[in-house]
């Protein structure tokens, strides 16, 4: 599972030949959880709030880039390190 960027201790990753909907995962700790990029909400897990907001902002700034990797990574492609927030 390669990792695409990771900040403030949060690990964000995309698998190779996903299934929809268009997703990441994240990871903070024990935490883990499934983003969607189309609209940031949480599809599965469980995040601490404040990692949870910081990871909505980065998704939303890099919404593009996730897309363009979701893309890739179906097609068996290359997943692109993307900037981490600062």
């Amino acid at each position: 599972m390669p990792l695409v960027s990771q900040f403030f201790g949060i690990k964000i990753y995309m698998y190779w030949a996903e299934h929809y909907p268009k997703h990441f995962h994240a990871e903070y700790g024990a935490y883990k959880v499934l983003i969607n990029i189309e609209d940031g909400t949480v599809i599965k897990g469980h995040f601490p709030i404040k990692q949870l907001k910081l990871v909505s902002a980065w998704t939303e700034i890099h919404k593009l880039e996730l897309l363009e990797n979701w893309s890739s990574a179906r097609n068996m492609g290359s997943i692109l390190q993307i900037e981490p927030l600062k």
